[in-house]
């Protein structure tokens, strides 16, 4: 991968002043925090070597790994040694698509993930009501109708049941389209006769009354009229979902589409020293937060623990809900191709500013319509402006044409992949697209291959938080039960070495960050995590018992398992 070359001149660079200070007498810097005993996954220099058991950490950043005896003599009176008794170190998780916010949110909200029919998530709904004893709005996500008995959207009917006139908003899993309560449509203005707003659908009966479903821009017209959370309700949620991604490694994030009023709010926690992971952030696609943030310029802090140089876009919707835009007809909703949720127009005007203000530019794209329209705008544009290692990334790409596959690498384009992603679509996938599109699907062992860069993460709250969980998916294709056998087109499997990459310096890669994350290696920021089990070596299948013990962001400790 391409991230390599300036790696290694950086550690050569390193390997240099670290003998001119031996040559002039100057005393090795004394550690803050060593970790011992352990097997370190450097990640920088291809197999791993046996003798790396320790890592010494000063100032936030690593300042020497190798044996136990090696970095004992960087102990001072105050460092901190942490016995690791065999415990695996490798570079910091970095999930590469996630929405922070969207977790914290989640977490506050209904959990509809897993429930196995309408009556079992409205069951939640009316729990939740119970216990609210209130009349304001009620919210939740994560239900998913391809998993209930028939695979058919519900209807309001069932939430008006269960909460009377009270509003309800319930977010599918891939938040590209909601269930709504009839007081919920009342208080949107969506009747009889509403027209589908661009980029978007409302669903109807056969009389042409709103079911209640609403598909992509559609769920807007409800979640706009929704009162915000004050600003203590917002740091706290981001405050949740920071230590909720601490317990499962994660020691940054790249959130795909930050509000102008949310940056003020990252800002604020960064200057006061709450941001307890990285966060790289991607300007969403709102006039207010472009037109300020474009005018701004790329944001970079001292901590480096706040960084925004990207934007997000959207090119098409989900999979799930046929909103994925195709080149041909769903093969189980014929003369339906699914929608493009932003007008061409503006995505070309759009990424045009952004890369002469200085800012990657990351598109969601999942059908194969959507990657090729993206992957025509970017040519167009990157040739326009005559950028040079411009890293535009696509984010998701998750069904490719065979004639688009090999444009990523031409063009320099980072595909950001969620290998969970194809778990959880891969039983019913097949229905949507039909067999002959599906060698194109989820098809990141292609994309390597074809030379293009690749990064990944998990795409939460759409997903389980769990980067452990996105290593089994990527070396297996197969679920947590070990179906279906051999894995789902199983030429596209990872090794372990490759997958552990992609979501570590692949990620940092992706952010422009190669040179201080993603390796273990002295000079890089000290962002580590310390798992129970070797995630190269182990069988795919211990990856899903496997264990967090300490998540190390900036040499400082941020979450231990007790």
């Amino acid at each position: 991968m391409r991230f390599l070359p300036p790696l290694m001149l950086m550690l050569v660079l390193f390997s240099l002043v670290g003998c001119q200070q031996a040559d002039q007498g100057v005393a090795p810097v004394t550690a803050s925090l060593i970790l011992i005993g352990g097997k370190i996954l450097t990640l920088a220099d291809g197999e791993p070597d046996s003798t790396l058991t320790a890592v010494a950490m000063a100032d936030g950043r690593i300042v020497l790994v190798g044996s136990d005896e090696e970095v004992l003599a960087r102990r001072g009176d105050t460092t901190e040694v942490i016995d690791l008794a065999g415990a695996v170190v490798i570079p910091g998780f970095i999930d590469s698509h996630c929405h922070l916010y969207g977790l914290g949110k989640a977490l506050s909200e209904i959990d509809l993930v897993g429930t196995r029919s309408e009556a079992d998530a409205c069951a939640r709904v009316a729990k939740a009501a119970s216990q609210s004893r209130g009349t304001g709005w009620l919210e939740g996500r994560g239900w998913d109708q391809n998993d209930w008995p028939g695979g058919s959207y519900p209807h309001r009917d069932f939430l008006d049941a269960m909460v009377g006139r009270r509003p309800v908003l319930l977010r599918r899993v891939d938040g590209h389209a909601a269930w709504a309560s009839s007081e919920a449509l009342r208080l949107a203005g969506i009747r009889l006769g509403s027209p589908d707003p661009d980029g978007g659908k409302i669903l109807r009966d056969e009389q042409g009354e709103p079911t209640g479903i609403l598909i992509d821009n559609a769920v807007d017209l409800v979640n706009d009229i929704i009162p915000e959370p004050d600003r203590k309700e917002l740091h706290r949620r981001v405050l949740a979902a920071i230590d909720h991604c601490l317990t499962y490694g994660i020691t940054g994030v790249h959130e795909a589409g930050v509000s102008w009023k949310r940056l003020q709010l990252y800002k604020e926690m960064e200057q006061a020293g709450e941001l307890k992971l990285r966060i790289y952030g991607m300007l969403d696609d709102l006039e207010d937060t472009l037109e300020r943030g474009l005018a701004q310029g790329p944001i970079y802090t001292a901590s480096q623990m706040l960084t925004v140089r990207a934007v997000k876009l959207y090119a098409d919707g989900a999979l799930g809900s046929r909103g994925a835009l195709l080149l041909a007809t769903y093969s189980d909703q014929q003369g339906h191709r699914g929608l493009a949720v932003t007008p061409d127009d503006h995505l070309l005007d759009v990424a045009r500013k952004a890369g002469q203000a200085g800012f990657q530019v990351c598109t969601h794209a999942i059908g194969d319509g959507a990657n090729r329209l993206v992957l025509d705008l970017y040519e167009e544009v990157l040739g326009e402006l005559n950028l040079s290692d411009a890293r535009w990334r696509i984010e998701h790409a998750q069904i490719l044409h065979s004639d688009d596959l090999p444009r990523f690498a031409e063009l320099g384009v980072i595909a950001a992949m969620q290998p969970a992603h194809c778990t959880s679509d891969m039983d019913w996938a097949d229905e949507r697209l039909g067999v002959n599109r599906l060698d194109g699907a989820y098809a990141w062992g292609a994309l390597l291959d074809s030379g293009a860069d690749l990064c990944f993460g998990t795409d939460f709250p759409v997903e389980h938080v769990d980067p452990l969980a996105g290593l089994y998916a990527a070396r297996t294709r197969m679920h947590a039960d070990g179906t279906p056998a051999g894995g789902w087109y199983p030429e596209q499997c990872l090794d372990g070495l490759t997958a552990l990459t992609l979501y570590t310096a692949g990620s940092a890669y992706a952010s422009f960050q190669e040179d201080l994350l993603g390796r273990v290696a002295p000079g890089f920021l000290a962002d580590l995590t310390v798992l129970d089990t070797d995630p190269v070596a182990c069988a795919p299948a211990d990856l899903l018992s496997a264990e967090v013990r300490l998540t190390i962001v900036g040499g400082q400790v941020a979450y231990r398992k007790e």
